[in-house]
């Protein structure tokens, strides 16, 4: 019995098949990633048709990413830079000076929020707050109230595993309303880190939890490396950065991870 050729088609099956067998289904980069070119390999030479020449072989099965390379598929085009925006004075010479002109600054303030389909939010809590908890952004169904869903009700379970009733806790989002696919770094550098910092100047907490790896650009810090403390005011707030919350649901994992960083920070501050 003879086997039939498989049509190219069938090649580009098998190669996908290959990645989600190895697990890789996702790229979370920025930046796209030429995954199958290897170092020096340059694109197949057209031919007169501008139809790249099939090579010796080109007919056998898929069964790696190096067969895919050795047939003179060209790799995967870099991405032009993102522009980064010019950066820009939200807060002007006149900031709000307390929290009840900063949530109604927050409310009204035009072209703030980068999100057009979704309500603001404001903060909740007082000044003064022994914590207080940092997220990214509100969650999709937010209307009225911050994490009002269930990012809202693990966070719930979380302070009274803590001990804190959350009358003694600021929350607040880095954005005003919920915005998908949101790219903190580059909104901290257009301006909302200033924003976030005169935020925590006026909320004055004694601690601060971070809910979200790529806060640290929007607390005056890194992507790459997690705040210990930031000094908005007289004296250094301590900061507990952590995962989201929505990433804390989907990872038990992650939930006890952060519970035993909490124990070791809180013994320390």
């Amino acid at each position: 019995m003879t086997r039939l050729d498989p049509s190219l088609a069938q090649e580009f099956e098998a190669a996908l098949a290959w990645w989600q067998m190895a697990g890789v289904d996702c790229d979370f980069a920025d930046d796209a990633t030429a995954w199958l070119a290897e170092p020096g390999a340059a694109p197949a030479t057209a031919g007169a048709q501008g139809v790249p020449p099939r090579r010796a072989g080109a007919n056998a099965p898929v069964s790696s990413p190096q067969d895919i390379v050795a047939r003179g598929l060209a790799p995967l085009p870099a991405a032009t830079e993102q522009a980064v925006p010019a950066r820009r004075d939200w807060l002007g010479d006149s900031p709000p000076a307390d929290l009840a002109a900063f949530r109604q600054w927050w409310m009204e303030t035009p072209d703030l929020s980068p999100s057009r389909g979704f309500p603001r939010v404001p903060p909740r809590g007082e000044r003064g707050a022994a914590l207080m908890v940092l997220v990214p952004q509100p969650e999709a169904d937010d209307s009225d109230r911050l994490l009002d869903g269930p990012q809202g009700r693990l966070l719930a379970n979380i302070l009274a595993a803590m001990g804190l009733d959350e009358s003694a806790v600021y929350i607040a989002a880095c954005l005003p309303a919920h915005t998908p696919m949101a790219d903190l770094p580059v909104l901290a550098a257009g301006g909302m880190d200033a924003v976030t910092a005169h935020h925590v100047k006026l909320v004055a907490p004694a601690r601060l939890v971070a809910f979200g790896s790529a806060l640290g650009p929007m607390l005056g810090g890194t992507s790459d490396q997690a705040l210990r403390e930031i000094n908005y005011i007289a004296g250094n707030i301590p900061v507990l950065s952590s995962e989201a919350l929505d990433a804390l649901m989907d990872m038990p994992r992650l939930k006890a991870r952060f519970w035993r960083r909490w124990m070791e920070w809180s013994e320390t501050v």
